[in-house]
């Protein structure tokens, strides 16, 4: 239930965004564009010589015939670190080499799928949001990562791995997490000062620290930017000025705006009741719901902009985890919570705006998406949560890669980096590590 809710919540309010970021012509939403490319090489009848559904199943065909060669027959086609063939004993090669566990300064890959795996595929994004990210990654990871390692040793770096998610004692072992946990899940502080202060990797601390710059960026560059457009469609909501494309929409019904009324007011309570009700397996206060929401809501529009012109979608889990860390430190499982309910709301917000752009492309009815979204996002809730739990009684040692082979898929990549977090800001909290208790208090 609580799953459900916090994927629906958002919903609620991307109704009232529609007018602001589908609408517009403008607001193309590159990954839109490659599902519309899709549906019409699938249903559109044409008279080349090669018709686009045939060149559609030849590309298929092509694709999957080569992911069989890097992804089972020669799976080092993935990551081709040559710094670390040439340099097989150099502890620095490894870290400047590696594509997995360093660097990657020099790494190829003929994977497409480790291509497109992380920021998506290339290809659909624009040119200039390619290049940002490109002089953007090579400057933190070729320029400040090296810079701070080796230059400065920065927060003791070198005691660390160059690259990782995990935590660490003052002398470089694994932090012990079960050993500042009490039986209600909260931080024993006893035990961690006993234990000492988190360390992170330099990488680690510095991506906290870039994600920090990355909230405040996005606002600016929204309002600065988008803002006199933002209120000219304000005014023009009331005026009734109407561009091509809404017009022809216009044949079908719209949504009603009290399905998404009710919608967020159904899940807003059944929430608050798992919040009242369920606390002692919520653990997080009624009123923390509601200021998941109110921070939710604020970021979408600002966000959906974004995600609509450039195809990145930043994330609202630093913001969240870090917020809530502050008003309510040393509950691990009531951080995750605010956070989900901040960032995964906001989230689905922004998805359900991208569907329904393509149903403006496609001139779907407006009930129909919501409808199947609605009920797609039920069930997919229902079936996610199902497979999770059969996954973690059914394989050994899942996401415990101390404990699992060294080419085991189950390593849970994703999940450590969300379990590490929940510490950080939930356990132990933004003050003992990023505020004046803490190493890295020059991040914020």
């Amino acid at each position: 239930m609580t799953v459900v809710c916090m994927q629906v919540l958002g919903y609620g309010w991307a109704g009232l965004l529609i007018k602001y970021v589908v609408k517009p012509a403008h607001m193309w939403w590159p990954s839109t564009l490659v599902q519309v490319s899709l549906f019409r090489a699938l249903h559109e009848k044409d008279e080349h010589r090669i018709s686009r559904i045939k060149f559609f199943f030849f590309a298929q065909l092509c694709s999957l015939s080569w992911y069989t060669i890097p992804g089972f027959v020669f799976t080092t086609l993935t990551n081709i670190s040559w710094v670390c063939w040439i340099f097989p004993k150099s502890v620095t090669a490894q870290q400047i080499g590696s594509g997995m566990k360093g660097l990657g300064l020099g790494a190829l890959t003929l994977d497409w799928v480790a291509v497109a795996s992380f920021l998506f595929s290339p290809l659909i994004s624009p040119f200039f949001v390619i290049v940002n990210v490109f002089v953007g990654y090579a400057t933190v990871v070729y320029v400040v990562i090296p810079i701070a390692y080796w230059g400065f040793n920065l927060y003791n770096a070198n005691r660390f791995p160059i690259f990782s998610s995990h935590l660490f004692t003052a002398q470089g072992q694994k932090y012990n997490i079960s050993a500042i946990v009490d039986d209600k899940f909260e931080l024993n502080v006893a035990d961690y000062e006993k234990q000492g202060k988190i360390h992170l990797s330099v990488f680690f601390a510095l991506t906290y620290g870039f994600g920090f710059a990355t909230i405040a960026s996005t606002l600016t560059h929204v309002v600065c930017f988008y803002g006199r457009e933002i209120m000219e469609r304000y005014r023009a909501s009331f005026i009734g000025r109407e561009d091509i494309h809404t017009k022809l929409m216009k044949r079908y019904r719209e949504i009603p705006s009290w399905w998404f009324h009710s919608l967020l007011v159904v899940t807003l309570v059944v929430s608050l009741a798992l919040c009242i009700f369920l606390n002692d397996q919520v653990q997080m206060p009624w009123w923390g719901l509601l200021f998941a929401g109110v921070i939710a809501f604020g970021f979408t529009l600002p966000i959906s902009i974004i995600t609509a012109t450039t195809n990145q979608t930043p994330g609202l889990n630093i913001v969240t985890e870090y917020v809530f860390g502050l008003i309510y430190p040393g509950r691990p499982i009531a951080n995750v919570c605010f956070k989900t309910y901040g960032y995964i709301s906001m989230a689905q917000a922004v998805s359900f705006l991208s569907d329904f752009k393509l149903g403006h492309y496609m001139k779907i009815p407006p009930r129909s998406m919501f409808l199947v979204q609605f009920i797609g996002t039920m069930l997919a809730g229902t079936i996610n949560v199902g497979v999770a739990w059969w996954l973690l009684n059914s394989i050994k040692n899942i996401c415990n890669d101390d404990l699992l082979p060294a080419d085991s898929p189950w390593t849970c990549p994703g999940d450590r980096v969300f379990f590490d977090a929940s510490v950080i800001w939930g356990l132990v909290g933004p003050k003992r590590i990023f505020g004046s208790q803490g190493n890295y208090s020059a991040m914020n």
